[in-house]
């Protein structure tokens, strides 16, 4: 997977994780983006920011059933974030094979987050990926 496409992937989560924190649309955050020069917001990062969001409570709702000893809202905020970009791309992200999907979200949390975070994301996005066929009904 090329650098950058993880880092839209990175600046993805980034634009869930400002819009979460402040109280905004995802939208709004993505307008303000493009308004600044740097750095450069893509396609990509923006079709992922909103696929996120679009379908944020269907994802809450399995993260939250998923996390075995977590509530969503003990989880830091941008593993959060994170783990709803690896469960949108695990699925319903038709051209992201699942290993990839994970692989990509891990290293997010590897970059973004804390020590502990990886081994947390990588469980729970692939407990999502063994029950898939039931999940994306």
């Amino acid at each position: 997977m090329s650098g950058a496409r993880r880092k839209a992937r990175r600046r993805a989560v980034e634009v869930l994780y400002e819009a979460e924190v402040r109280g905004v649309t995802v939208d709004e955050v993505i307008k303000r983006r493009r308004a600044q020069p740097e750095p450069p917001i893509n396609e990509f990062t923006e079709h992922l920011a909103r696929a996120v969001d679009e379908r944020r409570e269907r994802i809450d709702h399995l993260l939250g059933d998923y996390a075995i000893g977590w509530t969503l809202e003990r989880m830091p905020v941008v593993d959060r974030n994170i783990l709803r970009m690896g469960a949108y791309e695990l699925l319903w992200a038709a051209d992201i094979p699942d290993g990839v999907a994970i692989a990509e979200a891990v290293a997010v949390a590897k970059e973004l987050s804390t020590d502990e975070s990886p081994t947390f994301i990588n469980g729970l996005l692939s407990r999502l990926m063994e029950n898939k066929e039931q999940l994306t009904l």
